[in-house]
């Protein structure tokens, strides 16, 4: 799939894209396959990292049009794809 520049410009950075698989992992490790997440999994309960959630937020919400709840095996499977 082809992005625009400014899709291409609502990519997450690969710290985020590392952090995103690591919570994936772990979360499908300790509750299953089968689990759901938002891109609120990816940070504490507090808003210290306001524009790095802004940033998943962006890819999740604007770019990919993504439900609240997403399978974590999806969203591990798009990260690791380069999506």
């Amino acid at each position: 799939m082809a992005f625009s520049k400014e899709k291409e410009e609502l990519n997450v950075n690969a710290d985020l894209r590392a952090k995103i698989v690591d919570v994936c992992k772990q979360k499908m490790k300790s509750k299953g396959e089968n689990v759901g997440l938002s891109f609120y999994a990816f940070f504490a309960n507090k808003n210290d990292k306001p524009k790095l959630l802004m940033e998943a937020a962006t890819w999740w919400i604007e770019l990919h049009e993504l439900d609240h709840f997403e399978k974590a095996h999806k969203i591990k499977r798009m990260v690791e794809n380069g999506l």
